[in-house]
Formats: structure tokens, C-alpha cells, sequence
């Protein structure tokens, strides 16, 4: 059989994850096209956190194979795969809060280029490191907010940052868990118009609930039902799959009855 898309920058083939008797993840396949936003939709408990740990290394899958630029990467651990260009954006903010924006975003970068045992310091000094970060807030929208400590920020401040972060780390696949998850109106209109921005230079997979959000951005979905793909498709086809609906329409009819 012939593959329908040109050498994917990422690929997983029949991916198993088990947690005891729950399988998280089930014989997942999918891939990500290079320049394309995919968004992975689905109910709770779904899996997508699982598939995203294991893409990024935090979980070690019981089978299967993840591929990224064409390498495999399954055993890989989660620095080496940040190194090869795969960057995650927590779901949970996991920014220092004692420090400012710059030293976050300076500090990934740093991480990155291998030198994770210097100290914190020389992430203060080094011009370079700076410049970094410093253009990495910038494409956020934080360039103005360098200097202010990651606690005096907004929580829609702080999950720009943490995609400045991430943006430090050069990556060509970005991996975003969440990032509307807890933001207000503005902040997340703010939000879309930034992911717009940032898909025009990397690569993006999206997991998130807000599905105003989801069909705006993204140019397929995957929709994901108990660790299974039951949808691939562009966000016009998701909307009219009847597996979808009724998944979805499932979901909520197992909550009213058993709930």
C-alpha cells in the first residue's frame, strides 16, 4: 500500500500503552505532515495526555514506534528527542516562579544547547543566551514583560511564556497540551491569533478542549476515543463524521446514566 503522505516529520506505528488493565493508549497509529497544525481532540480520558507523554519521552510506550524526522525515537530519552527538535508545552505551568520571564525562557535555551550543569548565572551573563530569549518573548508578545517574575504574570501571560520557552528550544515540532486550558476570553482569543502566528514557522500538535479554538486552527484532527483513532481527517470532515458524533453524544448518554 502506497503512503498517502510525503515523508511526515512525525509518525507512530500501533502504539500500546498499559497502565494494569487499562490500555491508554490502543494500537495507535497517526502522523503529523511537516507545516501543518494537527489537533488530537477527544473526551476524558481519551488518552491524549499519555500519547503526548510518550511522544515527548516522559512515558515509555509496552509496543510500538514512534519515528521523528524519520528517525527512530522510541527509547529515545525526552532531552535527546528536545535535542533532535521536538518541544513540549505543559499542561500543568512548570515555570520557575521565583525567576523573571528572560531567565525562564534563557534557561531553556541553555538546557538545549547541552549545557544543563552550568549555573543558573550564566544564564543571566551570556549575551547569546539573552539575545535567545529574549526574541523567543518577543514572538510571543512578552518583550515588554523581559524582566517582570514569572509570578507577578497573568495565568495567559504565563502560558505565553511557557510557549517562549519552548520556542528557546528551536524546535521543528511543537507539542502543545492544553495551552487554552484556564484562560478567559480575551486571553484566549490572544492565544489563537499567537498559534496562528507561530504555524507559519513550526509544526504543531495540539491537544485542546476548546473546540472553537481546535476548528479555527487546525488543518487535521485526529479524534481519539478510549487510546483508539476513530477519525483523521480536515475539520470539515471531523465536524460531519457521524463515528465522531457519536462518540461524542456516547460519551455524555455513558455520564447520564451511569454518572
Amino acid at each position: 500500500m502506497v503512503d498517502p503522505l510525503p515523508n511526515p516529520l512525525l509518525r507512530v506505528d500501533n502504539l500500546v500503552r498499559r497502565y494494569g488493565g487499562i490500555t491508554a493508549t490502543d494500537n495507535l497509529s497517526m502522523e503529523v505532515i511537516p507545516g501543518e497544525l494537527h489537533a488530537i481532540i477527544g473526551p476524558n480520558g481519551a488518552g491524549k495526555t499519555t500519547l503526548i507523554s510518550q511522544l515527548t519521552g516522559q512515558v515509555m510506550p509496552n509496543s510500538g514506534t514512534i519515528y521523528f524526522a524519520g528517525r527512530d525515537v522510541t527509547s529515545l530519552p525526552s532531552y535527546k528527542r528536545s535535542r533532535l527538535g521536538l518541544a513540549r508545552s505543559f499542561q500543568i505551568t512548570s515555570l520557575l516562579k521565583d525567576f523573571s520571564a528572560i531567565d525562564n525562557v534563557a534557561l531553556a535555551a541553555q538546557a538545549h544547547d547541552g549545557h544543563s550543569f552550568r549555573f543558573w548565572g550564566n544564564a543571566r551573563k551570556e549575551r547569546q543566551l539573552r539575545d535567545t530569549a529574549r526574541a523567543a518573548l518577543e514572538r510571543v508578545g512578552l518583550g515588554k514583560r523581559a524582566d517582570i517574575v514569572v509570578s507577578q504574570l497573568s495565568h495567559g501571560e504565563q502560558r505565553e511564556l511557557e510557549l517562549a520557552v519552548a520556542l528557546a528550544t528551536k524546535p521543528q515540532l511543537l507539542l502543545l497540551d492544553e495551552p487554552m486550558a484556564g484562560l478567559g476570553v480575551t486571553e484566549s482569543a490572544r492565544m489563537v491569533a499567537l498559534l496562528k502566528e507561530l504555524r507559519k514557522e513550526v509544526t504543531i500538535v495540539l491537544v485542546e478542549h476548546d473546540m472553537e479554538a481546535v476548528f479555527a486552527l487546525a488543518d487535521r484532527i485526529t479524534v481519539l476515543v478510549y487510546g483508539r483513532v476513530i477519525a483523521c481527517g480536515v475539520p470539515d470532515a471531523i465536524r460531519k463524521d457521524e463515528e465522531v458524533k457519536r462518540a461524542y453524544l456516547g460519551e455524555q448518554h455513558a455520564v447520564t446514566h451511569h454518572g
